[in-house]
């Protein structure tokens, strides 16, 4: 099973430094992907413009976006962005896509938010793959580029935790970036073995199955409150004492002994990956967290 290190885009007061910091921290340890979310009506950095940073600021990570929003974005634009960031990168970047759960993004940008719907997302990603494989489908004299250094384009995953949702994109996606509030591993992998189905009755070889948690590692007590404080800041759109009533229950906070047996039983299931998402920029949990992958990948769980 691989694991890979969120960006901590959606914690307050970063810059470049420290988000560069974080980038190469990720770049120069035991992680197998370097992951990143959109939001618009927030106070994180835009996900296009990161990506660039991102492909400069690191050499050996795959990138992944989990997740962009096609619907917000004119789809001939997003894909000229992600196939340069695919150059830019060389060709390490994976898309992750989703039909984003704010409204409130799409009214920021002007979207229309009766297409916040998986078929209007395919549409949007049909179009995307035309402008990858070099079809003209405007009246421009050369087609839209560049093209990507990955033929077709960029690895796409689709963001969702609804059964139904996968089973639609098995048509168009690799694989999953999933998420787990509450870390009931046998729930995820009831929503693995729909996907394994879907992709197989498409006739495509197993999907990319990969899951994420929100983690805070130190003494229990202070990192559910880490938790807790990082998801009143992330979650605003949602009444308060709603996420003061899931907080005890969502994400994973422990010791670095405790975060082994979760990844452990993650990967007795099938897990393809797991994205961890930090509660908080403090790059001291990102080296405990390395620490715990190294570990991981030595004893070859």
């Amino acid at each position: 099973m691989q694991i890979g290190m969120t960006m901590p885009v959606m914690e307050p007061d970063l810059d470049a430094g420290l988000l560069r910091q974080w980038a190469q921290g990720v770049d120069e340890g035991p992680f197998s992907s370097l992951c990143w979310g959109e939001r618009i009506a927030f106070d994180n950095p835009e996900a296009l413009t990161l990506l660039g940073a991102l492909a400069a600021w690191t050499d050996r990570v795959p990138l992944i976006t989990t997740v962009v929003v096609p619907q917000l974005h004119d789809p001939i634009l997003l894909a000229k962005s992600l196939a340069t960031g695919d150059m830019l990168c060389g060709g390490r970047l994976t898309v992750g896509i989703g039909v984003g759960g704010r409204q409130e993004d799409y009214l920021a940008v002007g979207a229309d938010p009766s297409t916040q719907t998986m078929r209007e997302m395919a549409k949007r990603v049909a179009i995307m793959k035309q402008v990858w494989s070099g079809e003209k489908i405007t009246d421009s004299v050369l087609p839209v580029g560049p093209v990507p250094v990955q033929q077709g384009g960029p690895r796409l995953l689709v963001g969702t935790i609804g059964p139904k949702t996968l089973r639609h994109a098995a048509g168009w996606a690799d694989g999953l970036a999933g998420i787990t509030l509450d870390l009931d591993v046998a729930k995820q992998d009831e929503l693995f073995e729909v996907g394994r189905t879907a992709w197989a009755q498409a006739g495509k070889p197993p999907p990319h199955l990969a899951t994420s948690f929100w983690f805070a590692l130190g003494d229990p007590e202070r990192a559910r409150t880490q938790i807790h404080r990082h998801l009143r800041h992330y979650m605003n759109w949602i009444p308060a004492e709603i996420v003061d009533a899931m907080a005890p229950a969502t994400g994973w906070a422990g010791t670095e002994e405790q975060l082994a047996g979760v990844l452990r039983a993650f990967a007795a299931v099938g897990t393809s990956e797991v994205h961890l998402i930090p509660t908080s920029s403090d790059l001291d949990q990102l080296r405990r967290v390395a620490d715990v992958v190294a570990d991981f990948q030595q004893k070859g769980a």
